[in-house]
């Protein structure tokens, strides 16, 4: 049994008075500990992918299965639960809450979880030690460089040990040395954790990090890449 799958997954937005089709009849599966880039242009349907995957948005059509079982059973609730819980997200624009120091950005899963300091501030200084970073804890955002930055989007999304990683154009902000260097962050963690990684991507470059590409093309998969 894959670890994700995707079953006769579509999805409809609605602009306006019109209606947009993002993604038409994708079915996917990805294994437990698997590397996969989803690739593709501007548009093609790859972002949106992500989005349901992970659960940031619910399908018009087909289901999402997280070890076998259906995502669209769980109400909202229990839905974020899962996704603080199990999933790690980086984003190409970080996603750091600018108010909150490295450490705390890297404990947020664990305080929207209502836990206390002094039960997640170790895990937290951890991760940013492993990322090269322990230095850095009490900084903002904003006084440290963009890669500084993406490693601790990818600290908080190892904090919890999560079975899979989603990273959307992780490397799109950065250049071609510290975009390398997150490339390999993702696969250290995968070797060391034994965790799945999903990444969208445009860089065919990035593309090649991973064990398998799958190609999107209008709202659908392209060859055998699934």
């Amino acid at each position: 049994m894959p670890l994700l799958a995707a079953r006769k997954l579509g999805k409809t937005f609605r602009v306006g008075e019109e209606e947009v089709r993002a993604l038409s009849d994708v079915d996917l599966e990805i294994a437990g500990g698997e590397f996969v880039a989803v690739t593709g242009a501007s548009g093609s349907g790859k972002s949106t992918l992500l989005s349901l995957l992970a659960g940031l948005e619910r399908p018009s059509e087909g289901e999402v299965l997280l070890d076998g079982k259906p995502l669209s059973v769980l109400p909202d609730a229990q839905l974020s639960r899962l996704r603080r819980r199990e999933l790690g997200f980086v984003f190409q624009s970080f996603n750091l809450v600018p108010v909150l120091t490295l450490l705390e950005n890297v404990g947020l899963p664990f305080m929207l979880e209502g836990q206390p300091r002094r039960a997640w501030e170790a895990q937290a200084r951890a991760a940013l030690e492993q990322l090269g970073l322990g230095h850095r804890h009490a900084h903002l955002p904003d006084r440290v460089s963009m890669g500084e930055r993406q490693r601790a989007a990818i600290a908080r999304a190892l904090v919890v040990r999560p079975k899979v990683i989603f990273a959307d154009e992780p490397t799109g902000s950065l250049d071609s040395r510290n975009g390398a260097a997150v490339l390999e962050l993702l696969r250290q963690a995968r070797a060391q954790s034994g965790c799945t990684v999903v990444l969208v991507t445009h860089d065919a470059q990035a593309a090649a990090s991973a064990d398998r590409a799958v190609l999107m093309r209008d709202g659908r998969i392209e060859g055998a890449g699934a």
